[in-house]
């Protein structure tokens, strides 16, 4: 027994040195300075993922602004200083950007490619997200989400004048998922006209398999075949059977996005297409979801940041004549008045500024030259340019002080937007960047912000809020999944909320 193990172990030990020898990639001149790690086919993907940022900082130390690390098999260059970012976008003629995203999302949701080079769809999918999600249908969405949200939050029957109202102790997060999902859920795809009570049952149970299934995403992505996690299978088939088009056909108000792919997926079969509609649903609430968690914590832990938001609020209702009653007709905003509302974008960008960690990427469809702002790089074909703008939202000398929320971050000396900001003593073009860049931004982000603002407009219209701790700390950030975008808190935060007298 003793004689096969030293054997395998000779054996192991061998193919290590061989792959030390032949299997590890040599820099080139040219070339970003290179790090290969010590595991094979992982390279450095563990020290990635325990904490991305750290990790990134300590190479930008070593080998300056542009290196290339192996990941996972690929090997990825990343761009790290921010006047760099608009000069790889002008790359674009090189760069592959949808292989990657869509074979990650057939992989993660189960679906054919919807790549059109594919055959399966005649359409160009991004452009379609566009079409159905701004604009004209922007305004539809909007409008649908503001009445839906009020569906959710407000009381079934408005209660008798002298009744004191109860304050309910939730955790925050717990909140925020379980509103803003019925929420999304039904604008999205539509109301069910079995009628509320049923809706909202059915609801909680597809809560449930959401929850199931994104708590496996960040493994899905990495590459595990879900059908190694058998209980997130389920949740995963179980949510794309309620996406059916026999079972979207008794929904009503459905939004043009869910009726313009099911018409665009043509050669698709039902259960294709239904997992088609389980990757805009995955994307519609995956990162919202935090993003309003961070808004509504961050404002509520900011006695300046509730009292500009409040007045900033009270302030639009008026000018729009609208009146906060349980009693009167739900509030409603349109998209102009919803745009002109400086304080709460602030708000949520100085959220998502603090929150987001997305990782932005492009495959090299040929060998080129990358020209940058701190030198030209030779890229070979197949290697993936990354961008990780977590480093420009937390770099002190863009942001003072980067790592403390201030409501006003974004706002100029005139209470108006600010757009300006600087590094090395340029003004950068991109400073934001939690939604992506360039032809990968992601083509719901208008309606994701609007989401948001009108979730902070009801809770602060109809409730009083407090924290059940006075001191409440900052929950530390979900690092698991670093790279997917807004990074959840680790750990909910109770908090406890009543309708006003109104």
């Amino acid at each position: 027994m003793m004689t096969i193990s030293l054997i395998w172990g000779m054996v192991v030990a061998m193919c290590c040195c061989l792959w030390l020898i032949l299997g590890m990639r040599r820099r080139k001149i040219g070339e970003p300075p290179l790090e290969n790690g010590l595991i094979p086919y992982l390279g450095c993907a563990l020290q990635f993922g325990a904490n991305p940022l750290e990790f990134l900082r300590a190479n930008q130390r070593k080998h300056g602004p542009v290196f290339t690390c192996k990941l996972m098999g690929n090997y990825v260059h990343f761009i790290t200083n921010p006047l760099s970012y608009q000069k790889v976008l002008c790359h674009g003629k090189y760069f592959d950007w949808k292989k990657f995203h869509f074979t990650t999302s057939a992989k993660a949701f189960g679906h054919k490619s919807i790549d059109p080079s594919d055959g399966n769809t005649t359409e160009n999918i991004n452009k379609a997200f566009i079409r159905t999600l701004q604009g004209d249908a922007l305004n539809s969405l909007t409008e649908a989400m503001m009445e839906n949200l009020q569906l959710i939050m407000r009381p079934p029957a408005a209660p008798e004048p002298k009744t004191p109202a109860c304050w309910v102790t939730e955790g925050m997060y717990t909140f925020c998922y379980r509103v803003m999902f019925e929420a999304g859920y039904l604008t999205i795809f539509g109301r069910d006209l079995m009628g509320q009570d049923a809706q909202k049952a059915l609801i909680l149970k597809k809560l449930d398999n959401f929850k199931e299934f994104d708590k496996i995403f960040p493994a899905l992505v990495a590459g595990l075949p879900i059908h190694v996690f058998k209980t997130a299978h389920h949740a995963r088939e179980k949510l794309a059977e309620g996406l059916r088009h026999e079972n979207l056909g008794n929904r009503d108000h459905m939004s043009e996005l869910v009726r313009f792919l099911n018409d665009m997926l043509s050669t698709l079969d039902d259960m294709e297409k239904a997992k088609t509609q389980l990757a805009v649903l995955w994307a519609s609430q995956a990162n919202t979801i935090p993003a309003t968690f961070w808004s509504l914590f961050q404002m509520m832990r900011s006695p300046e940041a509730m009292k500009a938001a409040a007045e900033e609020v009270n302030k639009t209702l008026e000018s729009a004549g609208q009146k906060v009653s349980l009693e009167n007709q739900p509030i409603c905003l349109n998209q102009m008045q919803l745009n002109d509302m400086p304080v709460l974008d602030s708000i949520i960008k100085e959220s998502l500024r603090l929150s987001s960690a997305s990782l932005n990427i492009r495959t090299a469809k040929e060998d080129f030259t990358l020209h940058l702002q701190d030198g030209s790089y030779n890229i070979r074909k197949d290697d993936i340019i990354a961008l990780y703008p977590q480093l420009m939202h937390l770099d002190p000398e863009i942001y003072a002080d980067p790592l403390t929320f201030k409501y006003d971050r974004y706002l100029d000396e005139n209470g108006k937007t600010k757009t300006t900001f600087y590094s090395n003593g340029l003004k950068l073009k991109y400073y934001y960047m939690p939604f992506g860049s360039g032809a990968t931004i992601c083509p719901g982000r208008l309606f994701a912000v609007q989401e948001i603002k009108q979730f902070l407009i009801l809770m602060l219209s109809y409730f009083e809020l407090e924290f059940v701790e006075s001191n409440v700390k900052c929950p530390p950030l979900d690092q698991s999944r670093a790279g997917l975008g807004v990074l959840p808190p680790l750990n909910d935060v109770e908090f406890k909320y009543k309708f006003k007298h109104l």
